[in-house]
């Protein structure tokens, strides 16, 4: 399960076995957990993470979109 970025308490990864789906990213802090649709950016679904933390999420993964997308297709290549 690569990470392709940590960002303050988050770790931003997917796993290898993700291939078969479009590009997303996963995201973990202390057990929580959620799971973002990259093109475009929107939430899948989330456990333990409040809206404030979503948000703040969802605005990483969108400043960093390119480089997760250029992640996922080298390692999915």
């Amino acid at each position: 399960m690569p990470t392709i970025l940590r960002s303050g308490p988050y770790r931003f990864f997917f796993y290898s076995s993700d291939g078969h789906e479009p590009p997303h990213v996963h995201v973990v802090r202390d057990g929580a957990v959620a799971k973002f649709w990259m093109s475009p950016v929107r939430l899948d679904h989330s456990q333990g993470l409040r809206a404030p933390e979503l948000r703040r999420v969802r605005s990483i993964i969108r400043a960093q979109q390119p480089a997760m997308l250029k992640a996922w297709h080298e390692y999915f290549a």
